[in-house]
């Protein structure tokens, strides 16, 4: 222990339980917790649902820490002029944090790692948030994966992730200096949540952001839908996944604690899933880490192609059919259905976001940049490098990609995975009434079967805003025909 007081500056990783960071400055001294709302203009700014759940997660960040003694900083501006700063004022001896891997925030790491260090501040980073660093795995040439299987065939070749560190029992709080208390900020005056209209209702509803509230959302799943997760993931009308996406997004939790309560359960019997269910669910921890090293390698993936031929792609423009999509207002049920949830509780189901993000681009012929960034704004679990991949990976421009002419058919996909059209009558109650045969296919109805249901089409449900076929052949196939011999 030394008098000097440890600095942990907070980021994506909002927890107390499994922070190789928090553990580092508890080692070293008095600790200052932080967390600074970054303002600084190369950051992209995370969306409004996304600011709805940091600021419920700050706050359940801050009761944890107030209930071991500790106190939570929060400041806003540029974190390369606030954090010398803190340093400076607090005559800090140690910063910790845990690393993140995009372009820019690794930039602005590592010139505060520089700038401390000659300053005489020891500085040190951890990895908290993945299973493996991006550039622990690599090819036998010694570079980048860009095809998923046999980059989670090396994954699982390296072993079992290291056992999860537990949550502090104590903090010991260095005093804070005055100056810093005087710009000392609550969650409230962030004000990162709606207020003129509050349109977070259904996100309450849905969700409860903290550190507790992962690990119920762990255990829930473990206890009720681990179970058939191999067959049962692709369905929306049912509770069939883990909605474990934000509370990773934030760093409430990390994958080492749900790979290794999974493990648990499973080989002690305190769950009825089989080993393909949990192999299943851990390769999708997989891929959000095989997108981190993507995104590592690929800082640009929000914004550029990753197959750069896809760059001779001419994109459409149709605003009214943009906001239709945005709105759920296509005409057809499966992704008017994903575009309401999404709307409502800030998520949708993983199934029914390639089903929209394919309509969108093949269908409509939007860029897929657009409909990555309607995403950022919308979801609770924007994720930096999930959410650009996966865009990518529809599209056909990304690592691993689904080829040009996989389009999905919105009509047999809902036939297919919501077979009673459960999911679709959650979220678009006009069609509650519709006989299961046409819930997927409004517009083929008899007049007698819409009159009963109490459907006009064009006035309470759109009919189709393109053809299925004409979008799919006429336009998707031949636009993207267009780029094999580019």
């Amino acid at each position: 222990m030394t008098a000097r007081p440890a600095l942990l500056w907070f980021r994506d990783d909002l927890r107390l339980s499994d922070n190789p960071a928090l553990r580092a400055a508890i080692e070293y001294g008095p600790l200052i917790c932080l967390y600074i709302f970054d303002t600084s203009a190369d950051r992209r700014p995370i969306g409004a649902a996304a600011c709805w759940w940091l600021s419920r997660s700050l706050a359940a960040l801050s009761e944890a820490i107030a209930a071991r003694g500790g106190e939570l900083l929060i400041l806003h501006g540029d974190p390369a002029q606030l954090l010398p700063y803190i340093v400076q004022e607090a005559d800090i001896g140690f910063v910790a944090w845990n690393r993140r891997y995009g372009g820019a925030a690794i930039a602005l790491d590592k010139s505060l790692k520089a700038k401390l260090t000659d300053t005489r501040v020891e500085v040190e980073s951890f990895n908290a948030n993945l299973l493996n660093e991006p550039w622990q795995v690599a090819t036998k040439a010694d570079g980048p994966f860009k095809v998923f299987t046999p980059y989670w065939r090396v994954v699982r070749e390296r072993g079992e992730p290291s056992a999860p560190l537990p949550a502090p029992a104590k903090l010991s709080k260095a005093r804070l200096p005055a100056a810093l208390r005087e710009r000392a900020l609550t969650v409230a005056d962030l004000a990162l949540e709606p207020t003129a209209p509050d349109w977070a209702g259904g996100l309450r509803e849905a969700w409860t952001p903290g550190e507790a509230g992962a690990q119920e959302r762990l255990s829930t799943f473990l206890d009720e839908a681990i179970a058939g997760y191999h067959d049962g993931r692709d369905r929306p009308d049912k509770l069939s996944t883990s909605r474990l996406s934000p509370h990773l997004r934030f760093g409430e939790i990390s994958p080492r604690q749900i790979w290794h309560a999974t493990k648990v359960a499973l080989e002690t019997g305190n769950t009825p899933g089989s080993a393909a269910d949990s192999e299943k669910f851990f390769s999708e921890l997989g891929w959000r880490e095989f997108s981190y090293h993507l995104l590592f390698h690929n800082p640009d993936l929000a914004t550029a192609n990753f197959n750069r031929r896809f760059d001779a792609m001419s994109w459409d423009k149709d605003e009214a059919a943009l906001t239709a999509w945005q709105k759920g207002l296509t005409g057809y049920p499966i992704v008017d259905a994903g575009l309401r949830e999404l709307w409502q509780t800030g998520w949708m189901h993983n199934r029914v976001r390639m089903i929209t993000a394919s309509f969108l681009i093949k269908h409509l012929l939007t860029d897929w940049r657009v409909g990555e960034a309607w995403f950022w704004d919308t979801l609770v679990d924007a994720d930096p490098a999930n959410n650009p991949a996966s865009w990518q990976w529809v599209a056909g421009s990304g690592a691993d990609a689904a080829p040009y002419f996989r389009v999905f058919n919105p009509v047999t996909q809902g036939e297919k995975f919501d077979p009673k059209g459960i999911y679709v009558r959650r979220f678009i109650p006009e069609l509650a009434e519709l006989d299961d045969k046409f819930i997927h296919r409004p517009w083929e109805a008899p007049e007698s079967a819409l009159k009963q249901a109490g459907i006009v089409l064009d006035q309470n449900y759109p009919k189709p805003i393109i053809a299925l076929d004409f979008g799919r052949r006429r336009r998707a196939l031949d636009a993207f025909s267009t780029l094999r011999s580019k």
